[in-house]
């Protein structure tokens, strides 16, 4: 009688790209314990059985509630006209089902809007009011604009800055999985959509390997980031030569940033081209290793 060969789950995260700021070593220690808060979230799930899906999307509502750390749900940085739009996409890789939300300006919980996408529509994505509606009767939680506006992005709106946050996961019967969420760029215009809330560009997951990216976004969406790493393992390129590579693709076209990819074997990378990318990984029976640049 045959048996499904069990794998070893593992989980990574990213809390985003960019400059190795003053601002950056102040918050170290507060960006580690975030992410591995948010590692230590999907890997219960993945201990308790549940699909890489599960996990991901778990590691990724944790971040989204880390108002004063990181780059999605509250705290999200704020557009040019002083509000704030959210996008999020995640994937499955078994099937590649994938559900996609952007120009979120009221749902508490971005991810979970596109998981609502990804089971409730036949659509992929969905963007603005109609977008926050889906969420909304799906039963995720709705606040005013005015809640995801904090005093540390209003002071600064002024300075350059881009992030995002993310996670891949494998589970234990060899699924993966991915999932993006950010608030975008620092003073874009209002109606700007990033890479983030793309499949194939800031996400992928299918049976080979699973990713989410974060950086200077219309970079990787020209780049098809995500997919060109997939694509690359596909070839036969090692995940970490792939990784590498796409990332020199993307610095072709005058952009940095990182990204997190896992394999359908457990291999990790976790590449970065920007000064710095918080990161982390978990996995099944170990301790939690994360670093904030």
């Amino acid at each position: 009688m045959s048996t499904l060969r069990r794998v070893q789950p593992v989980i990574l995260v990213h809390g985003g790209a960019g400059a190795r700021a003053p601002e950056l070593a102040a918050r170290a220690a507060a960006i580690e314990r975030a992410l591995g808060e948010a590692l230590r979230r999907g890997g219960a799930a993945l201990d308790r059985g549940g699909d890489a899906l599960d996990a991901a999307q778990a590691a990724v509502m944790c971040m989204e509630d880390e108002a004063d750390f990181l780059n999605a749900g509250r705290g999200s940085v704020l557009c040019s006209d002083g509000g704030v739009e959210m996008s999020a996409s995640l994937m499955r890789g078994r099937d590649r089902a994938a559900g996609a939300m952007a120009l979120l300006r009221t749902s508490r919980s971005p991810i979970a809007g596109a998981r609502a996408v990804l089971e409730r529509s036949p659509h992929v994505l969905l963007a603005g009011p109609a977008a926050d509606a889906l969420a909304d009767a799906a039963g995720i939680e709705q606040r005013p604009p005015a809640y995801f506006i904090t005093e540390r992005q209003q002071r600064r709106l002024v300075q350059d800055g881009r992030g995002t946050v993310g996670a891949v996961a494998l589970d234990g019967a060899g699924g993966l999985a991915a999932a993006t969420s950010t608030g975008g760029a620092r003073g874009q215009a209002a109606g700007r959509i990033g890479d983030s809330p793309l499949i194939g560009a800031g996400t992928w997951a299918d049976g080979r390997v699973a990713v989410s990216c974060t950086g200077d976004g219309e970079a990787f969406i020209r780049a098809a980031a995500a997919h060109q790493l997939a694509g690359r393992v596909v070839a036969g390129e090692a995940l970490a030569a792939a990784a590498a590579a796409t990332l020199d693709d993307v610095a072709s076209l005058g952009a940095r940033g990182g990204l997190i990819a896992l394999g359908a074997d457990g291999a990790v990378a976790m590449p970065f081209s920007a000064e710095a990318m918080a990161r982390g990984v978990w996995r099944a029976g170990a301790e939690v290793e994360v670093h904030a640049a």
